[in-house]
C-alpha cells in the first residue's frame, strides 16, 4: 500500500516541482490534480505527457489517483457540474472526465476520482440524480475500455454526502468500473463514524483520501493531528478489512506551506499506520 500526497496542496508550483518536493518529503506516491495549474488534460499532449511519466519514474513515485474533482481551468471547485440544467455545461464536465480517464490510462494509473454532482441549488434530488446517471453513462464505456475506474467522492453539500446517499446511487450502476473514493474527513463532516462508513462501503472503495477535521465537523482539511478524527480507529478498520489499494493525503488549504503540512502529517500518521498493522510504503 502506497501513501501518497496530492499535488493540489502545491498549486504555487508546477506539477514537476510538486513531484520533486513530494518525493523529497519521503512519500512514495503522488495523487495528481487533474486541473490547472497541474494536469489539465488539454494542456498535456504528446511530449508533455511523456515528461510527466518520466518525472514520476525519476522520483520513484507511484501515481495513485488523478483527482478530477475541480475545474478551475474553465470554472471553479464544483462547476461546471454533472447536474447543471444547461446541457453544454454538463458536457464540459463529461469531456473533462473522459480526458482524465485517457490521461490515467497513458500514465498507468488505475483510477480517477470525480465529484458527485452539485451543489443542488433549486434542482430536486430525483432530477439531479437522473442527470448524474445520464452523465455517467456517457463515460462508463470508456472507463471499461481503458481499464480505469471512476471513483465517486461524496462531499458535504453536494448530491452525495454520506453512506446512504452513495449506496442509493451505486445500486443503480451496473458497471464494475464505478466505485468510491473514500474521503475519511468528508464522512466525518457528514456526521458519520468513518470506521463504520468504511466497513459498510468497503466493497466499492478504490482509493482513500486522508486529512483531519475539526471537532465541529466543518469542512476544512487540517494537518493530521490538528483535528478530532480518531485515526487509530479508522486505520485499524482499514487494516482489518484487508484494504489493498492506496491512500493519499489531501491538504489543499496549505498552499503556502505544503511541505511543512505534509511532513507534519507524515510524521504523525506513520506510527499510527504501523500500530494499525498497515504496511505503508
Amino acid at each position: 500500500m502506497i501513501f501518497a500526497y496530492s499535488t493540489n496542496a502545491f498549486v504555487k508550483f508546477s506539477i514537476f516541482e510538486s513531484f520533486e518536493k513530494i518525493a523529497a518529503l519521503g512519500f512514495r506516491g503522488v495523487e495528481i490534480m487533474g486541473d490547472r495549474p497541474h494536469l489539465y488534460p488539454p494542456d498535456f499532449q504528446g511530449s508533455e505527457m511523456t515528461r510527466v511519466k518520466e518525472t514520476l519514474e525519476k522520483h520513484n513515485l507511484k501515481l495513485t489517483n488523478i483527482n478530477s474533482f475541480t475545474l478551475y481551468a474553465v470554472g471553479d471547485m464544483y462547476l461546471p457540474s454533472w447536474i447543471e440544467p444547461d446541457k453544454e455545461r454538463r458536457d464540459i464536465r463529461i469531456r473533462h472526465t473522459a480526458d482524465c480517464l485517457k490521461a490515467a490510462a497513458k500514465l498507468d494509473c488505475k483510477n480517477i476520482s470525480i465529484p458527485p454532482g452539485g451543489p443542488l441549488n433549486n434542482l430536486s434530488r430525483k432530477d439531479a440524480m437522473s442527470l448524474f446517471h445520464q452523465g455517467m453513462e456517457q463515460v462508463i464505456p470508456l472507463a471499461e475500455e481503458l481499464g480505469v475506474k471512476i471513483l465517486v467522492e461524496p462531499e458535504p453539500d453536494l448530491l452525495m454526502e454520506n453512506t446512504a446517499e452513495f449506496k442509493s446511487f451505486i445500486k443503480d450502476v451496473k458497471s464494475p468500473a464505478v466505485g468510491l473514493n473514500f474521503d475519511i474527513g468528508h464522512f466525518f463532516c457528514a456526521g458519520e463514524d468513518p470506521s463504520a462508513a468504511f466497513e459498510e462501503l468497503f466493497e466499492w472503495v478504490g482509493h482513500i483520501h486522508i486529512e483531519d477535521i475539526a471537532e465541529n465537523r466543518s469542512h476544512n482539511h487540517l494537518i493530521a493531528g490538528h483535528g478530532a478524527i480518531q485515526f487509530p480507529d479508522i486505520l485499524k478498520t482499514i487494516a482489518r478489512m484487508d484494504y489493498q489499494e492506496d491512500i493519499s493525503l489531501e491538504l489543499y488549504p496549505y498552499v503556502d506551506t505544503p511541505e511543512a503540512a505534509g511532513r507534519e502529517s507524515l510524521d504523525y500518521l506513520r506510527p499510527i499506520f504501523e500500530e494499525a498493522g498497515l504496511n505503508i510504503i
